[in-house]
């Protein structure tokens, strides 16, 4: 009998031999699972880098690029071009009524006299109506028809800077300057020419962008 034999049991159930029975290790499963989650990450991403590459490459919309990564709604550049420049009257079209509204004496006569030397055509010139006199506490108001909005009040503008802008109800074209109790003097002659051709001067036309 072996030393492997219980004891007691004998026939069949004898165990002979005189090797233990070796057992066979229990296989590292968990290391298996391991490394096949581990090769899923991986794989999963290179896959979503190869997308961004795509993406970047082809520009990420299908209906707005080519497979090439060139927009197909992208219009080439054009050429600098100018947009056109509203046609403003010049200083000689334009009949200003100059109005003081000040206590000082004397502003309406010398203002108006410099504002021809600078092509104005002057109308009227005087103290200013009691609506206003003495009761426009800045530099001055532009005052005139609604249409004097599409032009005059840009160009005489110039002469001063600072003044407000206001409509009534005359049907002529003429606009009145109401000098206010801030007023000093019109803007230097250099500095209004200056302004005056930047109204003209033509501005670039935005060009296509991609």
């Amino acid at each position: 009998m072996s030393m492997l034999t219980p004891p007691g049991m004998g026939g069949k159930y004898r165990i002979t031999g005189d090797k233990y029975p070796r057992m066979r290790r229990p296989r590292h499963r968990r290391r298996i699972v391991l490394a096949a989650g581990a090769a899923v990450v991986a794989l999963g991403a290179a896959g979503w880098g190869t997308l961004q590459l795509v993406d970047v490459f082809s520009g990420g919309d299908d209906d707005t690029r080519t497979t090439a990564g060139h927009r197909t709604d992208c219009k080439p550049a054009a050429r600098t071009t100018t947009a056109p420049v509203a046609a403003l009257p010049k200083p000689a079209q334009i009949t200003v009524n100059v109005y003081n509204a000040t206590p000082r004496s004397g502003l309406a006569k010398s203002t108006a006299d410099e504002l021809k030397k600078r092509g104005f055509v002057i109308g009227k010139i005087g103290n200013a109506p009691a609506a206003y006199d003495k009761k426009v506490p800045g530099a001055g108001i532009l005052l005139g028809a609604p249409k004097a909005t599409q032009g005059a009040f840009t160009v005489l503008g110039t002469q001063l800077k600072g003044a407000t802008t206001k409509t009534d109800t005359r049907a002529t074209a003429d606009v009145d300057l109401i000098i206010g109790t801030a007023f000093k003097n019109l803007d230097p002659k250099a500095t209004a020419d200056a302004a005056l051709v930047a109204l003209n001067k033509p501005k670039p036309a935005p060009t296509g962008k991609c």
